[in-house]
């Protein structure tokens, strides 16, 4: 596993487990269960994605150090004040059933930003979140956090994959040391079909899956592909024996087209 440091001094590692939509009738417990017999120790969720109880169970289970496990959680936009804010990660804590949050992420940008992220300073400093972060924030998002509250973002997680590579929002965040993070990485798997991806993976032996989560963290980007297949996690866990040449970063570098596929952070509509 590779890890990345954080402007607040700790480690985060660099692949991580997404759980977005895994709930219902596909059993987060089982996922989360074996994605950490995997060897996964990013376990990312959100209040939106209504699994922390069966994550909570999965955790308690597992028999892992709780030092060696990194638990990310986010308030959602009905969170708009101080009060809301310790109750939303007082909940989560509840149902994750944990002492203490590694990371708390603002899920998008609202109008209430900057109280919602100081009342995350003050959980910091009392013991309840290690890290504090933001998902979804462009720079003039982050600027505004950071000249409000003096404390800069420890991550950005943010929409980032082959066509969308957000190269000046990553450069701005690299020039803050905050470190940025992709969801969607695999474009919600429409990125496996694009054939340059596919010449390059061959060439490595790899699924287009490894090579783009490869060129991520590579690139020093973390991110967290969601799978429900066990399979599907030992395949996309399985980064850390090759390496893509200077070249062939390239050449994915040139895949990018600026062009964003989900929702945009300044009209997001929640």
């Amino acid at each position: 596993m590779i890890y990345t440091k954080l402007n607040d001094g700790r480690s985060m590692p660099l692949l991580g487990y997404g759980t977005y939509k895994v709930e219902g009738e596909v059993d987060p417990e089982r996922c989360v269960s074996e994605a950490l017999e995997v060897g996964y120790r990013l376990i990312d969720t959100a209040t939106l994605y209504r699994n922390e109880g069966e994550i909570g169970r999965a955790l308690s289970k597992c028999g892992i150090a709780r030092n060696e496990l990194f638990i990310t959680t986010k308030l959602w936009t009905d969170v708009t004040n101080e009060a809301q804010a310790f109750a939303s990660a007082e909940r989560s804590l509840k149902l994750l059933k944990l002492d203490y949050l590694d990371l708390l992420l603002i899920h998008w940008p609202t109008a209430h930003s900057v109280e919602v992220y100081e009342a995350m300073l003050k959980m910091r400093e009392q013991g309840l979140v290690k890290s504090v972060g933001v998902s979804n924030f462009k720079e003039h998002h982050l600027e505004q956090v950071i000249l409000a509250s003096g404390v800069t973002p420890a991550v950005n997680q943010v929409e980032l994959h082959p066509i969308f590579q957000q190269k000046e929002l990553r450069s701005y965040c690299n020039g803050k040391n905050i470190v940025v993070q992709a969801w969607s990485p695999l474009m919600r798997s429409v990125a496996l079909n694009l054939d340059n991806l596919s010449a390059i993976a061959a060439k490595y032996n790899v699924t287009v899956a490894q090579l783009i989560l490869r060129w991520d963290v590579q690139s020093g980007i973390s991110t967290v592909p969601k799978t429900t297949n066990k399979s599907r996690m030992v395949e996309n866990f399985s980064l850390f024996d090759f390496e893509i040449s200077p070249d062939d970063m390239r050449q994915i570098e040139l895949l990018d087209q600026n062009a964003r596929q989900y929702r945009d952070p300044d009209n997001h509509g929640f």
